[in-house]
């Protein structure tokens, strides 16, 4: 069976090194990686291939950035010739990037199996790209393979056959569950006992001009009485700047690498994020998340986990953190079946199909 993976962004290169490891263990899988070059950042793309253990890619698209539209177009562009030159019995895609949604329609069209790895979630907010993504790529997927029982009832309630959908866990908890060792011997080199972890990167945020300034002053405000760190995404650098926002004395870094960013989440006080990825990272981290959105895609993180979903008031977010600070943190639990086997749970689905 000759299998072809896609992937295309940070998140999906933690989702995907599971999988290829999995199937490595079956003589009979021929893989064949593809990047799609949606990030090409070096921290926010090469040095997880290296840090994950993961194989240089077979095919690199080189798309780079540009508007939803461009991009999604660019990649069904450039992936279909592969497709066609491969001829895969199926294509793995991973998440809900642009590359998952362009590859799922190129392989529909072409008649191309295609397996879903997260699918099911849903926001239920169609302003966010990402769950268009979602929902185009599961009507598409052939194999869907969720993370959480949430997940299996939204496909169910879409009318997919329950044969198709198959509760794997959570392959991002993989990456984590393996590389935590690691990162738990980096040095702290020169951070703080006691810190506010943030990330921030969603136009809603960071496109704002209001939103993000209000965001920012409340944790200038709280930086006074804790330090916060704040790995800037390029995007939002871009925006403070252009904005000619005060950053008062948060500490900006560079985008870290996954590991180095997985030993600041392990240590970190509180995380304030609008990433899907980093509310489960730190559920499983047992870690208290503040999350800047009005809805989130992952609620397992919220009836279960660590996560607290805040909205994107500045002041809400002052009083959370005020609360953190004094103690009063939200404690939480892993979900069933993130337990750093997912990957290997999908291989073995794929080899029996």
């Amino acid at each position: 069976m000759h299998i072809l993976h896609v992937v295309g962004a940070r998140p999906n290169f933690m989702k995907a090194a599971p999988v290829l490891r999995a199937l490595n263990t079956w003589p009979a899988a021929k893989q064949t990686l593809v990047h799609t070059g949606q990030h090409y950042d070096f921290n926010m793309s090469d040095v997880f291939f290296s840090q994950l253990d993961m194989p240089a890619p077979d095919v690199n698209l080189g798309v780079g950035s540009g508007s939803h539209a461009k991009q999604t177009a660019e990649i069904m562009s450039r992936f279909e010739p592969v497709v066609l030159e491969h001829r895969p019995d199926v294509v793995v895609v991973y998440g809900d990037v642009n590359s998952t949604v362009a590859a799922a329609l190129v392989c529909a069209k072409l008649g191309v199996q295609v397996a879903h790895v997260e699918a099911g979630l849903r926001s239920f907010d169609r302003t966010m790209p990402e769950e268009i993504n979602r929902e185009v790529t599961d009507r598409l997927a052939n194999l869907l393979f969720t993370p959480s029982e949430d997940g299996d009832i939204n496909l169910r309630n879409e009318g997919v056959p329950a044969e198709r959908i198959f509760r794997v866990g959570n392959v991002m908890i993989d990456s984590l569950v393996r590389l935590l060792p690691v990162a738990e011997r980096l040095p702290r080199n020169g951070f703080p006992e006691r810190y506010a972890l943030v990330t921030l990167h969603r136009p809603a945020n960071v496109d704002d001009s209001e939103v993000l300034r209000k965001i920012l002053e409340s944790l200038v405000a709280i930086s006074q009485r804790m330090d916060v760190i704040f790995p800037v995404h390029p995007r939002t650098r871009q925006r403070i700047s252009g904005f000619g926002l005060d950053t008062g004395k948060l500490r900006l870094l560079d985008p870290l690498p996954y590991i180095e960013f997985l030993a600041m989440q392990r240590r970190a006080a509180v995380v304030v994020t609008d990433s899907g990825g980093i509310q489960e990272e730190t559920t499983y981290l047992n870690v208290p998340c503040l999350t800047l959105r009005n809805n989130t895609e992952r609620p397992i993180t919220v009836t279960m986990g660590t996560n607290l979903v805040i909205g994107q008031d500045g002041d809400t977010l002052l009083a959370e953190l005020s609360n953190i600070i004094a103690g009063k943190s939200k404690k939480g639990s892993v979900p069933p079946l993130w337990d750093g086997h997912a990957g290997e749970r999908i291989a073995e689905i794929l080899q029996r199909l």
